[in-house]
């Protein structure tokens, strides 16, 4: 009798840890899932944070966008839809980076075509630079157009200006 009670209570033990754990995941999961869609909106306090990281002491206005994205998340909402909110009730400053498609994707294509395009010219400048004929050490009639009898004058000049 005592040992069938011990089974018992082992099992309902057993029972009520896994019904506990089976409750605590959705509540987590419903969590994770405000914070990972909250990451891709501004916060709209005109603090320029993402909206799950707005530091703001009493911030209401983050705490009003949370509140509404973790009911839409208990609705079930779609993420989609819920970004469709936002921007109607916001604008498109709302998110967090520029949506990949239609005028925005000039936002996320040129930063790497300026990248390209200015390795490209100063790759170009350089070589040439290595192209042009190198300039030759100024020698006594050489290709400096100088003649020794100017050079020699000149010579002159300067010691007669620095005497003292």
């Amino acid at each position: 009798m005592i040992r069938s009670r011990k089974k018992l209570a082992g099992f309902l033990f057993c029972f009520a840890g896994i019904s506990a754990a089976a409750f605590v995941t959705p509540a987590n999961a419903q969590v994770d899932r405000v914070r990972q869609i909250g990451g891709k909106f501004m916060c709209m306090c005109s603090c320029n944070q993402v909206l799950t990281q707005c530091n703001h002491v009493g911030c209401t206005t983050s705490t009003a966008m949370l509140k509404e994205l973790e009911q839409s998340v208990a609705r079930g909402d779609s993420e989609d839809a819920m970004t469709q909110n936002f921007v109607q009730e916001f604008g498109t400053k709302v998110y967090a980076e520029p949506p990949k498609s239609g005028l925005s994707l000039v936002a996320w294509v040129l930063p790497g075509f300026y990248l390209l395009a200015g390795t490209l010219l100063v790759m170009f400048i350089i070589s040439r630079w290595r192209s042009r004929p190198h300039l030759e050490t100024v020698a006594i009639g050489g290709p400096s157009g100088i003649s020794p009898a100017d050079l020699e004058r000149a010579r002159q000049r300067v010691a007669r200006e620095t005497e003292d």
